[in-house]
């Protein structure tokens, strides 16, 4: 009679799936197109046909919230990253998780904390499951490091071998020695202002033993240990790093390092596979290596599933992201070069034989921290990326340029409530 019972309910839960039809907003990106081409397969199991509306991601925002203000969105799951993962459930946009999860029995624990973190609480309440990392960390060249004339040239200069650096001060003394010894830059670096310098100098903050605020939300951006971090930054994007860098973008700086032009870059892991490709960067395939953020601690980013407030078929949302976060799932988008969220899937076998390097990746991930996470984590890019770039071009100094900072994150965080 039990099996009597699962199967009728089978049936009627196939029924009432069909002419089901979920629709989503999604970046255009090489993650999207692994996950449509798995979609007939989800169509099979349960009915419920699933269309992407597959745009850039500079749209996605704008987008995205016209239809989470509207009577009713026209996007049953949303793709947010992490920096709407503040703004969206502060605004009350997004259905709150738990709900689905306890009654389907999703499994959490199969998450990396640090991802969960990032792209999945929001003030103890969970409103998204991770779907996608780029943790950053450090690629470097190998054979430079192996070089005899500059292991030599590093042992008389500074009195230790030429290994790794294991802080912050001895990557930039590093990079600087490369930049004067090598014959390339000491790191490609993404000066931009807005997100490019703000991601690429909160690497620097976190390796110092900085941070933007406390477990208090008071800001600690202008500390000690923040004004040594930028004043590391500045030093390297002037004299380590490649010319035109307070312009260069993340693109820019992979095709310098594709080119053979740097040491280093600190950057976005999932690049490592590109650069090894010898189709793609025959200069430097075979030559590059993935390490953490001198000392220990780089930024963590990603991207997480969620469901809207206003959204017309959440149980069936729900049904989608259940099955595209399932680790049989993940493990074949991972296969095909996704970056997964799921330790299993970082721990698989057959994902490590393909990808060895997924080893470093994990220890990324472990010690990644994210910036703050509220609802306006996007313009505090735009704050702190404006003084990092004044800074950058001599046009403040490091101490006026980090409290101008400080000033501006405070007036952001009293903006949310968050400060008196």
């Amino acid at each position: 009679m039990k099996r009597l019972l699962a199967v009728l309910a089978l049936a009627l839960g196939l029924s009432l799936a069909q002419g089901v039809v979920l629709r989503a907003l999604m970046e255009d990106v090489p993650e999207t197109r692994i996950i449509e081409a798995l979609l007939p397969e989800f169509e099979r199991a349960t009915g419920i046909r699933v269309e992407f509306e597959v745009v850039q991601y500079s749209a996605m925002h704008d987008k995205l919230v016209a239809q989470l203000t509207a009577p009713e969105s026209a996007y049953d799951f949303l793709q947010v990253d992490f920096l709407w993962a503040g703004e969206f459930p502060a605004a009350g946009w997004l259905e709150p998780l738990e709900p689905f999860v306890k009654a389907s029995g999703f499994d959490l624990s199969a998450y990396f904390p640090s991802m969960l973190d990032l792209v999945g609480y929001y003030r103890g309440t969970l409103y998204m499951i991770p779907m996608y990392n780029y943790a950053m960390g450090l690629i470097y060249r190998k054979d430079l490091l192996e070089r005899k004339d500059l292991k030599e040239g590093f042992q008389a200069q500074f009195r230790r071998p030429l290994v790794l650096p294991k802080s912050l001060q001895e990557y930039v003394d590093l990079s600087l020695f490369m930049a004067k010894r090598a014959g390339v830059a000491g790191a490609a670096m993404q000066g931009q202002r807005g997100d490019p310098n703000f991601m690429e100098f909160s690497n620097y903050l976190f390796a110092a033993g900085g941070d933007y605020v406390d477990r208090n939300w008071r800001v600690t951006l202008n500390s000690p240990q923040g004004e040594r971090a930028l004043a590391l930054y500045v030093r390297n994007i002037r004299e380590g790093a490649q010319k035109g860098a307070l312009n260069a973008n993340l693109d820019d700086t992979f095709r310098v390092m594709c080119q053979g032009g740097a040491f280093s870059m600190i950057t976005y892991w999932w690049m490592l596979p590109q650069l090894d490709d010898p189709k793609q960067c025959p200069k430097v395939a075979g030559k590059v290596a993935l390490a953490p953020m001198p000392g220990g601690a780089g930024v963590n980013g990603g991207w997480g599933w969620a469901i809207p407030k206003n959204g017309r078929n959440k149980e069936a949302a729900w049904r989608f992201i259940s099955w595209v976060e399932s680790k049989e799932i993940v493990k074949r988008r991972a296969l095909q070069g996704h970056a997964p969220t799921r330790k299993d899937v970082f721990q698989d076998p057959e994902v490590l034989k393909k990808y060895p390097y997924y080893k470093e990746v994990e220890r990324i991930l472990a010690g990644a921290k994210k910036v703050p996470i509220f609802a306006y984590t996007a313009e505090m890019e735009d704050v702190v990326g404006r003084e990092v770039s004044l800074a950058a071009s001599g046009r403040k100094g490091v101490k006026q340029a980090l409290q101008d900072a400080a000033r501006g994150l405070e007036g952001l965080l009293k903006k949310a409530g968050l400060l008196r």
